[in-house]
């Protein structure tokens, strides 16, 4: 890369920059070993525990509660690969920054991995050890792939009784159809897990039981038992990569010797091009691992500039926009991934910078509402903590603050630059609740509350049912309802009811008959007469009423016909069986009969009605 594309006073390259998530099935332990990075990165000085509601990223009161992710976090570090005797590092002594999203394992929650990967250059899915493959790894896995996000494995828990790292990675092969090898090998497991060999290089990596944090461990030769493991591993690694990859591959059938450096750089290009999956073990809990997983995240997964280019599409048609790879020099192009509120400043609107640069003061254009607004406070996030920013740069993640009229997926850039990028795509609700606000005072209140957790939340809908006249409020599931009625209660105040929704039943009829409609009432004077003659049948589902006028030789005036149709409809509001209002119908008219002094179109209406 150019020295070019980097701004002056950017205080890390381009290319030591890392965006990644940590994603997984639910429990695999995703924010345990956010936390642990963290540690060992020194943005954080005292671990926090998930059960003990401590972890860094989860802040919210519910998430602490639950011991549960609800919503990404975002959380920046750095790291610098330490030297180590006879270890093989790509990026050596030099100081990275780590961007990270802790994302939620829940399926009720799964926006905010959808989200998050949108944006993401790189990911480590994690897995449970001893679970192996879960069903909502199979669903990040496939979010993975739609937005060709490319990923390391990670397969935690190995002190767990029943661990097994082989299955994993042989389900990982198998399940997800991936092309995966071991670069790091637990040594042992259950109560006996003591560290990692480290394939490329053949070296075992032994942390001290004595150091409960984990911050101590030793490289060693290995011995004879694990000697052949690792020279097993190393030999079908090659094997994989050298079949991927084409200077390694020419290198691997001239039989020339490869080295640490040139077997490390083709993974690291097969990774990026998500031909190939690098998979680690360890455990999280027992700090036991992490260190060398966050060496083979800055080794194997990509920069900014490695990515593809982000697309997008012209404003006003169709036609493909390719973004140049970031450049600081570059015209300003950002996506707004998420929305939050924020109960200290108010409305959060999270950004990745694909190009150009943005600095507090500057203008900002939205496409999709054709609108500027000036940047009034960048702030860079660590989790629920704000830190106040100048400058937002190429590849970077950041928040501004206060800007109106953003919705999640909106493209936000400099005023000339004429692209939308490709927003992230989310599921429809699948559950709805019913929910009412106990007194008068909480309606408005609750109004507003609804209003801001559906903008923040695009997979939450609210709507009014036009039957019944509840508010019924749709999510992704259970959890994910009862965690916004609990947010409505804590943040915006509003004690409310739950409850099903009640159903808005509907009749029709089953099959063909006819109908006479026959009114006629002699008093002395004017009288009532009108004589309708239909046939109904059924229609098909969702086509409603559809009348048709059969009348000829004008048995029935025409200027009774709309009381006619006027008669068919109303019957239609109340059926027979239960009052419920009538559906998908199909009326013919087909006979009639009309008097010339008593027939008059409220004689007709009712005459339609009876029949």
């Amino acid at each position: 890369m150019s020295s070019d594309l980097n701004s002056l006073d950017r205080p890390y390259p381009l290319l030591q920059t890392r965006n990644i998530g940590i994603a997984a099935h639910i429990d695999a332990g995703k924010t345990t070993l956010t936390e642990r990075i963290l540690f060992y990165t020194g943005m954080i000085h005292k671990i926090g525990e998930v059960h003990d509601g401590a972890a860094t990223t989860d802040h919210m009161e519910q998430e602490r509660e639950r011991g549960i992710t609800i919503t990404s976090a975002a959380v920046t570090c750095e790291w610098v690969q330490k030297p180590n005797d006879g270890i093989t590092k790509l990026f050596q002594g030099e100081k990275q920054r780590v961007n990270i999203i802790d994302t939620p394992g829940h399926v009720d929650f799964t926006a905010e991995v959808e989200r998050s990967l949108r944006v993401l250059d790189g990911a480590v899915v994690v897995f449970c050890g001893v679970a192996g493959v879960q069903p909502q790894t199979e669903t990040v896995w496939r979010q993975a792939n739609k937005y060709d996000v490319p990923r390391i494995v990670f397969v935690n828990k190995m002190d767990r009784t029943g661990a097994d790292f082989d299955n994993v990675l042989n389900e990982v092969r198998e399940k997800l159809g991936a092309t995966a090898a071991a670069v790091l090998i637990p040594i042992g497991s259950e109560e006996s897990l003591r560290g990692q060999i480290d394939v490329v290089n053949q070296k075992a990596v032994i942390y001290s039981d004595d150091d409960k944090i984990g911050s101590t461990f030793t490289i060693e030769e290995l011995d004879s038992e694990l000697q052949l493991t690792a020279e097993t591993a190393r030999e079908e690694l090659v094997e994989v990569v050298a079949d991927l990859d084409d200077v390694l591959g020419e290198k691997f059938l001239m039989e020339e010797e490869i080295t640490n450096a040139e077997l490390k750089s083709a993974i690291r290009r097969l990774t990026i091009a998500n031909k190939f999956i690098p998979v680690s073990g360890g455990s999280a809990f027992k700090n036991k691992g992490v260190q060398f997983l966050v060496d083979a995240v800055i080794d194997y997964l990509p920069s900014p500039v490695d990515i593809v280019p982000a697309k997008g599409q012209k404003v006003d048609d169709e036609d493909a926009v390719v973004l140049a790879p970031a450049d600081d020099n570059a015209p300003f192009c950002s996506l707004a991934f998420k929305l939050w509120a924020d109960k200290f400043v108010g409305k959060l609107v999270f950004f990745r910078v694909y190009s150009g640069t943005v600095s507090k003061g500057d203008m900002v254009f939205n496409p999709r509402t054709g609108k500027q607004e000036r940047v009034s406070r960048l702030i860079q996030m660590q989790a629920d903590k704000h830190i106040e920013i100048e400058t937002c740069y190429s590849g970077d993640i950041a928040a501004f603050v206060g800007i109106k009229n953003v919705t999640t997926g909106d493209t936000l850039c400099a005023k000339k630059f004429d692209i939308l990028l490709e927003p992230p795509t989310f599921p429809e609700p699948v559950i709805a609740m019913a929910v009412e606000p106990r007194t008068k005072a909480d309606q408005d209140k609750m109004g507003l509350g609804l209003a801001r957790l559906q903008e923040e939340d695009p997979t939450f809908v609210v709507k009014t049912d036009e039957d019944t006249g509840q508010c019924i409020i749709a999510g992704m599931g259970e959890l994910h309802l009862e965690v916004i009625v609990d947010r409505l209660k804590r943040e915006f105040k509003v004690d409310a009811r739950t409850g099903t929704p009640q159903i808005a039943y509907r009749e029709t009829i089953s099959k063909k008959s006819p109908g006479l409609g026959l009114l006629k009432k002699q008093t002395g004077g004017t009288g009532q007469y009108a004589k309708v003659n239909l046939v109904v049948r059924p229609a098909e589902r969702g086509t409603g009423l559809t009348i048709d006028n059969k009348v000829t030789g004008g048995v029935i005036p025409k200027e009774f016909i709309k009381a006619v149709y006027n008669g068919i409809e109303d019957s239609m509001i109340n059926g027979i069986i239960a009052g419920y209002p009538v559906v998908d119908l199909h009326v013919i008219i087909v006979d009639g009969d009309a008097h010339d002094v008593d027939s008059n179109e409220n004689a007709f209406h009712m005459a339609s009605i009876f029949a």
